[in-house]
């Protein structure tokens, strides 16, 4: 889910939207100022796209101080000569700044024209809006994503989940067992997909046999882990808000806790079984989308780090060549042989 500022480009930038389509602009630049979207400067070309880049380009960044670069192409389509829109999202700056930016930036490409934009590249060191820095983000971009650890370690249990045997009051199916959830337990998802808040976390009664809530507000991403029981299994829904390549982003994970062998059997088995159908009901049910599912034996593991590498992967560019498998050990060096002559008569 992303989410705009209402911040609008003003007068000025509006029509100088128009003017520089004709293909005698380059570049130009476009901050945030006075809650309004504004024209900061403009160079024209001088040579090819990939001749005038890093002369360009480079000066318009500054230190701590994000900012949306739009840079012509020399291609053009349909509506005309296309565009590389970079923002510009320095480590340094402002967490506030940051947020600012990465919401208001659907509102350029709207304004500005989206059709127009045929590349996109966010930036956050001086090295990634270099014309190199471009190339390689370009070569990443068609890589594909390979899995994460959590993501093999959960596919290759649910290959082997089994059902588990459970009384006549509960549903079991071939992907689990459903148990109901309760009525404060529903509300507090439903509230969740309101964004009254961002946190619920759910607990299995195991006499019961159904899932009851056990917590829900609003928690900071850095307190997350606190909410992550020692000695017992859980089920979280939490709604992680970020920034990923500029955009602001909500996106909702569900996490299963479970911290080893200090649960019994039987409730390591259930939260297992429990797990798919309660999701199944979350999602088409409630209709809240589940975009990332995890599963942690600590809280530990729950950092902002964590989350955004498992929700964007980096992509893997350099994969290791096939490797020769060595011989046997100790086989001995090899036997040379001299080739026999000929002792017949002619």
């Amino acid at each position: 889910m992303s989410h705009q500022t209402g911040i609008r480009a003003n007068d000025v930038l509006k029509k100088f939207f128009g003017k520089c389509r004709d293909g005698n602009v380059r570049v130009f630049k476009v901050s945030i100022l006075n809650e309004e979207l504004a024209l900061s400067s403009f160079k024209e070309a001088c040579g090819t796209w990939e001749e005038d880049y890093d002369s360009l380009v480079t000066p318009l960044i500054e230190d701590e101080q994000p900012s949306y670069i739009l840079y012509r192409l020399d291609s053009k389509n349909t509506s005309g000569y296309e565009w590389l829109l970079i923002s510009w999202s320095p480590d340094n700056s402002a967490v506030r700044q940051k947020m600012l930016y990465a919401s208001t930036k659907a509102t350029l490409k709207q304004e500005f024209g989206s059709g127009q934009i045929k590349e996109e590249l966010h930036a956050t060191t001086p090295d990634d809006v270099t014309l190199s820095g471009f190339r390689r983000h370009k070569r990443a971009a068609g890589a594909p994503a390979p899995l994460t650890s959590a993501e093999e370690e959960l596919a290759e249990l649910r290959r082997s989940e089994v059902g588990v045997g459970v009384s006549i009051d509960s549903r079991q199916t071939l992907s689990g067992v459903a148990f109901p959830l309760t009525d404060n337990a529903w509300k507090a998802i439903e509230g969740l997909a309101a964004q009254k808040y961002d946190y619920v976390q759910l607990r299995i009664d195991l006499n019961e046999e159904k899932i009851h809530l056990a917590d829900a507000g609003n928690v900071s991403i850095d307190k997350l882990s606190q909410k992550i029981p020692l000695d017992c299994a859980r089920y979280h829904l939490y709604n992680f808000k970020h920034t990923h390549e500029g955009d602001y982003l909500e996106t909702v994970v569900f996490i299963y806790s479970m911290p080893g062998y200090s649960c019994s059997i039987k409730e390591r088995m259930l939260y297992s079984s429990c797990k798919a159908p309660l999701l199944d009901s979350i999602e088409t049910q409630i209709g809240l989308p589940i975009i990332k599912k995890l599963e942690i034996d600590c809280g530990e593991e729950l950092t902002e780090a964590f989350l955004q590498d498992e929700i964007h992967p980096k992509k893997n560019l350099h994969r290791p060549k096939f490797a020769k498998p060595k011989g046997p050990p100790n086989r001995g060096a090899k036997r040379l042989t001299r080739p026999q002559e000929s002792t017949g008569n002619v």
